[in-house]
């Protein structure tokens, strides 16, 4: 168990010019506070405030939200008011522990209630991601404890965190601590095939890992060298309930999976990353359509790296990400990471905008969740534009889908598109990669209703409808489709 000296070490260690006396002052604050009340466990419930404020201290969080982690419970817990806490530490923390102390009330009740703790929680995104990043360091911490509560009060708090906690961590991009909330729900709830998986990785593997490291490090040293491209190789496993979910859904043993491990090369800027890429691709041939390019084309949540996959030592493949130290600190903090490089990525993703979009249209929470389903959660594919830009759309969106993304007058005045250079069909369903044009007649009328068969996206379905709507054709219409 790490202590409050521990603790210190670690803010110091990652922000040696940090000013500590805040934080030490937040402490002894919170610790006052909690005077004699205990945890579930029995232990002192400032150890719950420390472990929070640790959790994110490692994952280099800035000082206000450290100590906001410090002060987190205060207000809810104790007879200290919000205004205590603003006068004693500022409006900075008070905001932040005020947004904790909000979101402290969000339970997992059903389908109904479940979706309004999500727009709560999106809600809370949109205003200041770090009051997120609290309230996940927060439940990691709980979780850690879960054994000590009651069965019911357990099933609760797994289930809120797999269905709300963890997905919203990935969307952040907050990726080290999305790993840690699943896994130790899937300890909790599954030990047996936890521990499998742990032994594998940790003995039947280790010493091959380590040969395999060394091999490969030697070679690209080699390579390298002649580039004149200095880096940092490390190996990297995927997170154990990840494994176990592409096991399952693949009907797949461990051993043929072969993605559960990847190299990992940390080089200094953008154009080393290119370079690194080069040299990999002159060692070790390329396995067909496994290379990706999310620095040119970062993921919604701003994840950037280049990947590939080859065929190394005994035919054996062995995934590549190549990135920079910034870029390797935003893989893993996401939004938490953005605050310390101030010319960053905005910390505030653009899919927040697009779920408080998607909520003041949903007419009922059925059709929130579906939308959020297939506009947000699902698997992301990148098109080009003929001018060269990107386009985020979700997987199987249509070529129309496409065209209401890029303008909803070039949606509605559609006659074709042109994919990777030949004519296709409106519906052609895109790939990542593609290059679309978009074929417009300036005298069209509108949208085909028929479109509705096949489109994805809640923005093109709702350009179709209001257009159906004023023909006066939408109840037919939506009645033949389900038919």
């Amino acid at each position: 168990m790490s202590t409050y000296s521990d603790f210190l070490e670690i803010i110091k260690k990652n922000n040696p010019k940090a000013n500590l006396d805040m934080v030490k002052l937040a402490y002894e604050y919170a610790k006052e506070a909690h005077k004699g009340q205990k945890r579930m466990s029995g232990e002192p419930y400032i150890n719950h405030s420390l472990d929070t404020a640790l959790t994110l201290a490692k994952i280099n969080a800035d000082m206000p939200t450290i100590i906001a982690g410090l002060l987190h419970d205060v207000p809810e817990d104790t007879d200290i008011t919000l205004d205590d806490i603003k006068k004693n530490f500022g409006s900075e923390v008070a905001t932040l522990v005020n947004g904790i102390t909000k979101l402290s009330k969000v339970k997992y009740r059903g389908i109904d209630r479940y979706v309004e703790n999500l727009k709560k929680m999106f809600i809370a995104a949109a205003q200041d991601s770090r009051v997120m990043i609290i309230k996940f360091a927060d439940r990691l911490h709980n979780l850690k404890t879960l054994k000590y509560l009651p069965k019911h009060k357990q099933k609760r708090i797994i289930e809120e965190t797999f269905k709300i906690y963890a997905p919203i961590a990935g969307l952040l991009g907050v990726w080290h601590l999305r790993w840690q909330l699943e896994d130790l729900c899937f300890e909790f709830l599954d030990p047996e095939n936890f521990n499998k998986i742990k032994e594998k990785y940790e003995r039947e593997q280790q010493k091959e890992r380590e040969a395999l490291i060394k091999k490969i490090s030697e070679n690209i040293a080699k390579e390298a060298k002649k580039c004149d491209i200095k880096f940092i190789i490390e190996g990297r496993f995927k997170h154990i309930y990840s494994v176990w979910l592409k096991m399952q859904n693949k009907n797949k043993k461990f051993n043929e999976i072969y993605d559960v491990f990847a190299m990992r090369i940390i080089v200094d800027s953008i154009p080393d990353c290119y370079k690194m890429l080069g040299a990999i691709h002159t060692l070790y041939h390329p396995k067909k359509y496994r290379f990706k390019d999310f620095i040119s084309m970062p993921k919604p949540n701003g994840y950037r790296s280049l990947h590939t996959t080859v065929f190394g030592h005994e035919g054996k493949l062995i995934e590549f990400q190549i990135r920079t130290q910034q870029m390797h600190e935003e893989a893993l903090y996401g939004v938490a990471a953005h605050w310390r490089y101030k010319d960053a990525i905005s910390a505030k993703s653009a899919w927040i905008d697009d779920i408080l979009k998607i909520q003041k249209n949903s007419s009922n929470n059925k059709d929130f969740i579906k939308t959020l389903e297939f506009d947000i959660f699902s698997d992301r594919i990148f098109v080009f534009t003929p001018r060269g830009d990107v386009i985020d759309l979700p997987k199987r969106a249509s070529a129309i889908d496409f065209a209401y993304h890029v303008h909803s007058e070039i949606g509605n005045k559609c006659v074709g598109v042109i994919i990777n250079e030949k004519i296709e069909q409106v519906s052609t369903t895109l790939k990542s990669g593609d290059l679309v044009e978009v074929i417009i007649d300036k005298n069209r009328q509108g949208p085909s209703i028929d479109w509705l068969k096949f489109v994805k996206t809640q923005s093109a379905k709702e350009h179709i409808k209001r257009h159906a709507k004023k023909q006066g054709i939408l109840s037919s219409i939506m009645s033949r489709i389900k038919q």
